[in-house]
């Protein structure tokens, strides 16, 4: 296999190396938002993940490809804390994460999306994403009726939904009833909910499936916007969409990494056109 960067290659061109000091110092002086290293997750006998490590800077996209089964979702789970790890370590922003809940997880900073859209279909676009922003007041017992009747008294809240809502691209949708939307703008909407949380890191996992060309682009300029002020962990089928997006590219197999660097390093590994790419790519 044709050399390439490891995971945790390095800061981007032009960022300072860290030179000692804490965990939480060493986040803040590079960029890096979350690492993970060594992470596995055992089901009985099968490693779903074996060892994968990962780092996400900020201002970057980090696409994790594979084939079905490669255990890609399995890993967005665990970073997330819809799963916990067998072993292995998660540092998000300075803080050890590993263990922690997904709600306290999404508190610290990170958001994410699932393969099966999920938004609230019965209300409109502009109460999933004021729901979403109404969560952030304070940390009380779930009890979303609660929340949807409390909404409009809290400044703060609409003013985070009215950002969210705004840069997700759906300002002039906001009074159509969400299960009623496209495929592409329920889309939109989930990342809209959850910018609304306002995080530092994004994971989203297949955010393109079952969209049409004009949905796709419309996403991939989404992304590409989201970029500049959140670590993006991507995973995603499209590889046009992936080329178009990604400033470094991992590739797992059977829930190991067999490459991971920049996307021209990755296209032209020879393993990893054997195991995933095809000649084509």
């Amino acid at each position: 296999m044709n050399e390439v960067l490891p995971s945790d290659a390095g800061p981007p061109q032009g960022a300072r190396a860290p030179s000692g000091g804490s965990a939480a110092h060493e986040v803040a002086s590079v960029g890096v938002l979350l690492s993970a290293k060594n992470l596995t997750k055992r089901f009985g006998g099968l490693a779903a993940v074996n060892e994968v490590s990962v780092d996400l800077w900020r201002d970057r996209i980090h696409a994790v490809i594979g084939p079905n089964g490669a255990g890609k979702s399995t890993l967005t789970n665990l970073l997330s804390g819809d799963l916990a790890p067998t072993s292995g370590r998660i540092m998000l922003a300075g803080q050890d994460i590993t263990g922690w809940s997904p709600e306290k997880i999404s508190r610290q900073g990170l958001g994410r999306s699932y393969q099966k859209t999920n938004i609230f279909a019965p209300f409109t676009v502009w109460e999933n994403v004021r729901l979403a922003a109404q969560s952030r007041d304070a940390q009380q017992p779930w009890n979303p009726l609660r929340w949807l009747q409390s909404a409009g008294k809290s400044a703060t809240a609409l003013e985070r939904a009215t950002r969210a809502i705004e840069l997700a691209g759906l300002g002039d949708r906001r009074n159509v009833i969400a299960g009623a939307s496209s495929h592409g703008e329920q889309r939109q909407l989930e990342i809209a909910m959850t910018l609304a949380t306002e995080p530092q890191v994004l994971l989203l996992d297949e955010p393109l499936a079952g969209m049409g060309v004009a949905e796709a682009e419309r996403m991939v300029e989404l992304l590409l916007k989201l970029k500049a002020d959140h670590a993006i962990l991507l995973v995603e089928h499209d590889m046009d969409a992936i080329f178009a997006l990604a400033d470094h590219l991992t590739v797992m197999v059977n829930g190991q990494v067999i490459a991971s660097g920049t996307p021209a390093a990755v296209r032209a590994d020879r393993g990893v056109q054997a195991a995933y790419l095809g000649e084509d790519h």
